[in-house]
């Protein structure tokens, strides 16, 4: 489980949402936004916040309590958090004793990989809990995350909860994009658009946890703090031959650069090209460069011979890519297609195959 904390671009929204009574007024609360700006801290802070009966004047948990103990250890008798099996799975593998424990039974455990959708086994889940007596007759809080990896029959059955919402139980959703949360869900819920901080605010927030370079981990980050803390220096260093790579088009090989990056995290890699190819884009409509400022000079070189049309296919196509990233059935495979794709849209205007 994500840490619970409240981030400084979150002061605002947080003395918005714990005023008196406002979250009483809803019995489910959509908190959307782009990645990496703390929705889910916010929402755990919120619910422990919820629990806690010793909190603070600006309804922040008192962290002392027996309900503030429990909800730390992920023991509440009155939280339930829903979450897809590969994040559950993702998050457990930080423990080691339970990694070897994996690796040890690897051989008569399935191989199937952790579901990436939230099931209706799940949402099913949840009636013995919020149908029946709470602990200590308390509040009951249910957080799903993210709301949008819940499958059409999970939604479904999320939404007759909704429609006759039982007492004293609230739900919490958390969406990358709400876009892909049915309307019918959506209609039901008090949305809350989540700030993110500005660049300066960014900046300085990362300078604080010790990153040295946040310029350049905020542009490859998508501008979200929180994917900027996160970016892995071994990662970083593949990425930097991935970037060195398009720097030079001339020797851009896809078959041997596909070789060495299919073992990587695939929605990545699809992500750095993306921004990439932005940045042509964006510096060949407009002069600009969004995130690699320290390729300038060869992004002007190559903005200037691409041709618009064809790199208005690579970015559907890389669109879609980016879709499929997650569960190809050959991941060599699809980053050659990929990279060969775009090798062929940075063929300068004009020029024959």
């Amino acid at each position: 489980m994500a840490s619970a904390e409240i981030f400084p671009w979150q002061q605002v929204i947080w003395q918005h949402v714990r005023q008196p009574g406002s979250v009483q007024r809803h019995h489910a609360l959509l908190l959307k936004g782009r990645r990496g700006i703390g929705k889910l801290g916010f929402a755990l802070v919120l619910a422990k916040s919820i629990l806690c009966e010793q909190g603070d004047a600006a309804g922040v948990a008192c962290g002392k309590c027996q309900d503030c103990y429990w909800f730390e250890q992920r023991l509440h008798p009155n939280f339930r958090l829903l979450e897809p099996e590969a994040l559950s799975a993702q998050e457990g593998a930080t423990d080691k004793d339970a990694e070897e424990n994996r690796r040890e039974a690897g051989s008569t455990k399935s191989s199937r990989k952790p579901s990436q959708q939230i099931s209706i086994a799940q949402i099913r889940a949840l009636d013995d809990f919020i149908y029946l007596s709470a602990h200590q007759a308390r509040d009951k809080v249910v957080l799903i995350h993210p709301a949008e990896a819940m499958n059409t029959a999970a939604a479904n059955a999320l939404l007759k909860k909704l429609e006759e919402p039982p007492p004293e139980v609230l739900f919490i959703l958390v969406t990358h994009n709400a876009s892909l949360i049915p309307p019918t869900v959506l209609s039901r819920c008090r949305q809350i658009a989540m700030p993110g901080p500005d660049h300066e605010m960014a900046k300085d927030w990362l300078i604080h946890q010790g990153i040295t370079d946040p310029d350049f981990h905020l542009a490859m980050s998508g501008f979200s703090p929180l994917l900027a803390l996160q970016y892995d220096e071994q990662l970083a260093a593949f990425h930097a031959d991935f970037i060195q790579c398009l720097c030079a088009p001339e020797r851009f090989n896809p078959i041997e650069l596909a070789e060495k990056l299919h073992k990587l995290d695939l929605p990545s890699v699809t992500g750095w090209l993306q921004k990439w190819c932005y940045d042509l884009m964006s510096c060949r409509t407009s002069g600009r460069v969004r995130y690699h400022l320290k390729q300038v000079v060869i992004i002007r070189q190559q903005a200037a011979v691409i041709d618009p049309m064809a790199f208005g296919f690579l970015w559907r196509s890389l669109v879609a890519s980016q879709q499929l990233a997650r569960h190809p059935l050959n991941p060599r495979l699809f980053l050659e297609e990929m990279l060969l794709t775009y090798m062929d849209s940075i063929r300068p205007a004009g020029s024959a195959g």
